[in-house]
């Protein structure tokens, strides 16, 4: 086995070292550097506004372009976190708590250089847990039927739904908003029209460029208008030299970026967790192990070094699943989903087979991508900080410009532009009544697969739906379903009740 994933490998690094292939890599790692740096963008706008790009580039190339946006996102974040105290993205909101205070100590250089260490140590893990666990899941996946895959993908979408950010039963009900979305247009098996209202651009359905693009284009961008004030470069100017961290500081750092690896990789095979909530495990877990944990907070080299090597493996390991099973860990993973299904490409356990070139050169492109950020992070720095002092009410027009021709290319539809900004609009009314649209994506995409697999599994039973309990696997997946709601039920009864609390506070 390690013989044949040392071949698959090299010739993964065959495919990934072709020019063209080479060139998106590259371009993917430097705007998603560039975009991780600027707040209100992030991975998940920058590869919706991307995706209508992936149209005239070769399966390959737009994959390894839009996963190098996605993890290279992740090491543009950690520069705003440490050197000015703004957590640009999620993942690196702990990164604040102590990169900042080592800023202002003067070790914001050694806290970058551990980041870019702790950063490729975790992506690495990520990239080996890839090479190997994907492979074995496929062979076990190979086992499944539409019973078994009906059954997984439901477990991916409460996962995704309930464990998402905020309230459970808001996740759940923007992951069945986005079930509806997907049933939109023609029935593919009886050619009735589903929920097109007499509108005749409907019968296709929903455009996934269009629902990308609006949620996580527009919406977000107009959440974030007068939302960010001038930025504080005082503590930013930091020189190659001072990226090198002391002896004390390496030692220190090696085990923290050790454990939060291992972190990282475990939540990235758990659908729904993504690298946020792995950095707050990890930076939980690192003050817990700690003989100092009253330290944490002012400046402790172990708080970045933990949590940022736990973001990049989850970032990694993410594509665990979503590759070899066809299930998306996150929103972003769902998107990078999209675009495998634009590309005519099914994800899931005959991909590794049927397409090899696409696995293998993706993740060989990992390690390139990986090497690519590190060398252009540390002399790009102060780039990237003279980047966010550009006025915001410069990049959000050209932002919308983009977006609009975007749209509009994909199928030169001016009803696909006005389709984005509907979903926009209700986007952005859904992030102000703190509904988190991500988990719509979620259901969008798995949706459709969901109904054809429930279908197929009650035709083999001729409508009998106890195939789904009599089948061990599925009923295993189902179980877990179950387990997981039910949990999700324990932890908000047990919460502490605040009227409660505040009338016993009274007594």
């Amino acid at each position: 086995m390690f013989a044949s994933a040392l071949s698959d490998l090299w010739y993964g690094f065959g495919v990934a070292f072709e020019p063209q292939n080479f060139m998106w890599c590259f371009v993917g790692v430097l705007v998603g550097n560039m975009v991780g740096v600027l707040p209100g963008m992030g991975p998940l706008a920058t590869i919706s506004v991307l995706l209508p790009l992936t149209f005239g580039i070769p399966p390959v190339g737009a994959i390894l372009m839009l996963s190098g946006v996605f993890y290279g996102a992740q090491y543009g974040g950690a520069i705003c976190s440490i050197l000015l105290n703004l957590p640009c993205h999620p993942p690196h909101a702990v990164t604040c708590l102590d990169g900042f205070p080592l800023t202002k100590q003067g070790r914001g250089g050694a806290a970058l250089g551990i980041t870019v260490l702790s950063s490729f140590v975790g992506a690495s893990w990520g990239i080996v847990e890839m090479i190997f666990l994907a492979p074995v899941l496929v062979k076990v996946a190979l086992e499944f039927g539409p019973t078994e895959i009906c059954s997984l993908m439901l477990l991916g979408l409460l996962a995704g739904s309930t464990l998402a950010k905020g309230s459970p039963l808001k996740g759940i009900a923007m992951t069945l908003l986005g079930l509806f979305l997907g049933i939109v247009g023609t029935d593919v098996e009886t050619g009735t029209e589903r929920f097109t209202f007499g509108i005749p651009n409907l019968l296709d359905g929903i455009e996934l460029v269009g629902l990308a693009l609006g949620l996580f284009g527009i919406a977000e961008f107009m959440k974030s208008v007068n939302q960010y004030s001038d930025v504080n470069t005082r503590y930013s100017n930091v020189g190659l030299r001072d990226l090198r961290p002391s002896r004390d500081e390496l030692r220190r750092s090696i085990p923290a970026m050790l454990r939060g690896t291992i972190i990282g990789s475990l939540c990235s095979l758990i659908p729904g967790t993504g690298p946020t909530i792995a950095s707050f495990i990890s930076y939980a877990a690192e003050k817990k192990v700690s003989k100092t944990p009253e330290k944490f907070g002012t400046g402790m080299i172990e708080g970045v070094a933990c949590p940022e090597a736990s973001t990049h493996s989850s970032v990694q390991g993410d594509f665990i699943p979503t590759m070899s099973l066809g299930i998306p860990g996150d929103a972003v993973m769902a998107l990078i989903l999209g675009a495998l299904m634009i590309q005519g490409i099914v994800p899931g356990p005959q991909l590794i087979k049927e397409h090899p070139d696409i696995f293998w050169g993706l993740v060989a492109s990992f390690w390139i991508g990986n090497i690519m950020l590190v060398l252009l992070n540390v002399p790009l720095i102060g780039l990237w900080v003279k980047l966010l002092m550009i006025p915001y009410k410069y990049l959000y027009p050209s932002a919308l410009f983009f977006v609009a021709i975007g749209v509009y290319s994909t199928n030169n539809d001016m009803f696909q532009v006005g389709e984005t900004v509907v979903v926009g609009l209700v986007g952005y009314l859904l992030l102000l009544l703190d509904f988190h649209p991500a988990s719509i994506l979620l259901g969008f995409v798995l949706g459709p697969r969901l109904e054809e697999n429930f279908r197929r599994s009650l035709l083999i039973s001729r409508g009998d739906a106890m195939i789904f309990v009599e089948r061990p696997i599925s009923a295993f997946f189902l179980l877990l379903c179950v387990a997981l709601l039910a949990g999700q039920v324990y932890v908000r009864l047990r919460k502490p009740k605040p009227f409660a609390a505040l009338g016993m506070a009274d007594g």
